[in-house]
Order: structure tokens, then C-alpha cells, then sequence
């Protein structure tokens, strides 16, 4: 029988200095505070790409009426 190989991803230059700041991570306060941190900084680039649509009339108030009508449910055959 063979041994089962191991696939390997290389990581990015970004992933590896992000795996070296967690790997001084002592405990789950600081987790919590890195996690907390990482959720501010997604949540305001969200924020300004959503900006950036609404300042380019990519988004205005017409489009988020017709998306308080959509109906996004998955359809079931029954």
C-alpha cells in the first residue's frame, strides 16, 4: 500500500507574516481583540466599496427598492 501524498499550498508573502503576528498570540484576549480588530477593518472596506457604488449611481434608492422586493429564496422541486 502507498503512503497518501500531501498536497501543499504554497502561502503568499501576506500569509506568511500573518501566520508569524498569530504565532505570538498568548491568549484568547488577544484573540478576541485581533478578531475583533479584522472584522472592523472587513466591515469598513465593505463600507467604502458601498460608498463608492452609491457615489458612482451604481446604487441609489430605486435599486435598494427593487431588492426589498426580491425573492432570492432557493426553488424546490416538490
Amino acid at each position: 500500500m502507498e503512503a497518501a501524498t500531501v498536497q501543499s499550498t504554497p502561502f503568499t508573502p501576506f500569509q506568511i507574516e500573518m501566520l508569524e503576528l498569530i504565532s505570538r498570540v498568548t491568549s484568547e484576549a488577544e484573540m478576541r481583540d485581533i478578531r475583533r480588530m479584522l472584522g472592523q477593518y472587513f466591515a469598513k472596506q465593505a463600507e467604502d466599496a458601498i460608498d463608492r457604488l452609491w457615489d458612482e449611481g451604481i446604487l441609489n434608492d430605486g435599486v435598494m427598492e427593487e431588492w426589498k422586493k426580491e425573492h432570492m429564496r432557493t426553488p424546490y422541486k416538490r
